[in-house]
């Protein structure tokens, strides 16, 4: 029988190396290499994983990029539906403006001395226009006030000019042609006839305009 100790020689026997190659560094018996192997490991890993990680942050910023995209597309189509809605009539109404315009001419013609004949025939077309204009005010139209006003090129249009002295340089003298608001919109601008003065008038205006003041003081 072997004894304890003849057996404990035999299992050290077995667990020894058998590379018999000098030259070359065993691996069983190399730490440093396994430890550099399983560093090269770990390190490939969290390559990897870095770059899934950049990949992820990447299909984020397209995902709340879409979405912002998406939010706004159905923005622009709400005030696209909301727009249409609102202007829904303005060409209709552009229109009725025209029949408007004519009904006030043939309103102006009782500002002269005509026989009574005629003047009770315009008085018809006064209730025609009044009705007429206020059904066009319920549907949002609004008339432009102008006359008297600082000329506004988003409002008006100057087809003519004019210099007189008793008016501000830039004062709409004469409206020409009325224009019309539809809610918030110009549909059409008015057509005016502007004061304008020459510098030298401006400067003596603005003169005895402050030698006004300094007398009421």
């Amino acid at each position: 029988m072997e004894t304890k100790e003849e057996e404990v020689k035999v299992t050290d026997e077995k667990s020894e190396c058998n590379c018999k190659d000098k030259e070359k560094t065993c691996e069983c018996h190399d730490k440093s290499k396994k430890h550099d192997k399983h560093h090269e490991e770990i390190k490939k890993l969290k390559e990897e994983l870095a770059e899934k990680d950049k990949q992820i942050t990447e299909l984020n910023e397209k995902i709340r990029y879409n979405q912002a995209e998406l939010i706004n597309y159905r923005k622009r189509k709400e005030e696209e539906v909301t727009n249409r809605l609102k202007y829904a009539n303005q060409d209709l109404i552009s229109e009725l403006i025209l029949i408007l315009d004519n009904f006030e001419r043939a309103i102006r013609l009782d500002d002269n001395n005509l026989t009574d004949e005629l003047s009770k025939f315009l008085k018809g077309f006064k209730m025609m226009y009044a009705s007429f204009d206020d059904v066009l005010k319920k549907y949002g139209l609004e008339e432009i006030e102008a006359e008297h006003k600082e000329y506004d090129p988003n409002t008006m249009e100057a087809l003519m000019t004019d210099s007189d002295k008793n008016y501000k340089d830039g004062e709409v003298l004469e409206v020409l042609l009325k224009g019309y608001r539809l809610k918030d919109r110009v549909i059409r601008p008015c057509s005016v006839r502007v004061n304008k003065l020459d510098e030298e008038n401006t400067d003596n205006k603005d003169n005895n305009e402050d030698k006004g003041e300094d007398i009421n003081e």
